[in-house]
């Protein structure tokens, strides 16, 4: 994989076919591999309106125009950022190096005497400072903890540890979503919510318990959980910013150690 410089200037940018290779050169044994096609539908949905300012053509094998993107660093992080953090990093440590290595060869002419020597030094030395902190701020722009999927939590409360996300709203994009029913008749009565079978053991756990009424028939009530693949689905959409969203959201995507930190 070559990433090359940009038209305009010495900043580091690659075709959206070398960050596919970039990625499936990291995936994990068994994982299936990531084709540009798919790739090239994911980039409006995380770029969203910015995603035309970075449209590229290249020539294929048959000497065809095909569409593809040309991105600087932060969109390649962002893009690497949709599928794992890990990856994320990986991106922009490359991209890093890439552009310093750049920088230093285009920027400073081979010193002739011992006194361009010393001064292409000194030059150095604060050329590299000044990228290290662009990369820190770029860094903390862009990395978030990793994930952290607790066993056992509601869609709800997961969702409360999610910054941003409106919880409130997060049963309404289930039940948009085909995971969940309403199995309530009465329309006066409060949800009584229930898992749709394609979602059941797959995506989410359905606890029934019966509570015992002197005379009358046992109350039934459904304690919907998520399961370790639901949490890591709706983080996904999460990072796709698919999900309900609060209008005062800032914008960053992070997440609260516990669902508790919501309420207070």
């Amino acid at each position: 994989m070559t990433s090359v410089p940009s038209k305009g200037g010495d900043a580091v940018t690659m075709i959206s076919l070398e960050l596919v290779d970039f990625i499936n050169s990291r995936r994990t044994e068994g994982a299936p591999t990531l084709g540009h096609n798919d790739f090239l539908k994911k980039v409006p949905r995380v770029l969203k309106k910015d995603a035309g300012k970075f449209s590229h053509i290249y020539l294929d094998s048959m000497n065809r125009r095909q569409k593809c993107y040309r991105l600087h660093k932060r969109e390649c992080c962002l893009m690497a950022m949709s599928y794992s953090y890990e990856l994320q990093a990986a991106v922009l440590d490359h991209m890093s190096e890439l552009e310093l290595r750049l920088a230093q060869r285009a920027a400073f002419p081979i010193p002739q005497t011992r006194a361009d020597a010393l001064r292409l030094a000194a030059d150095l030395d604060e050329h590299n400072a000044r990228l290290l902190l662009e990369n820190r701020d770029l860094r903390l722009g862009l990395e978030t903890p990793e994930p952290s999927f607790q066993v056992g939590l509601t869609p709800v409360q997961f969702c409360r540890t999610l910054n941003g996300v409106n919880s409130q709203k997060i049963n309404h994009f289930l039940l948009e979503s085909g995971w969940i029913y309403n199995a309530e008749t009465d329309p006066d009565r409060a949800p009584k919510y229930r898992t749709r079978s394609r979602a059941r053991d797959n995506y989410l756990a359905e606890d029934v318990r019966s509570i015992a009424r002197p005379g009358q028939k046992p109350i039934l009530t459904y304690s919907l959980t998520l399961l370790l693949a639901g949490s890591s689905r709706l983080h996904e959409w999460y990072l796709e910013q698919k999900l309900p969203m609060k209008s005062s959201w800032d914008g960053s995507l992070m997440q609260r150690w516990s669902y508790r930190e919501d309420l207070r």
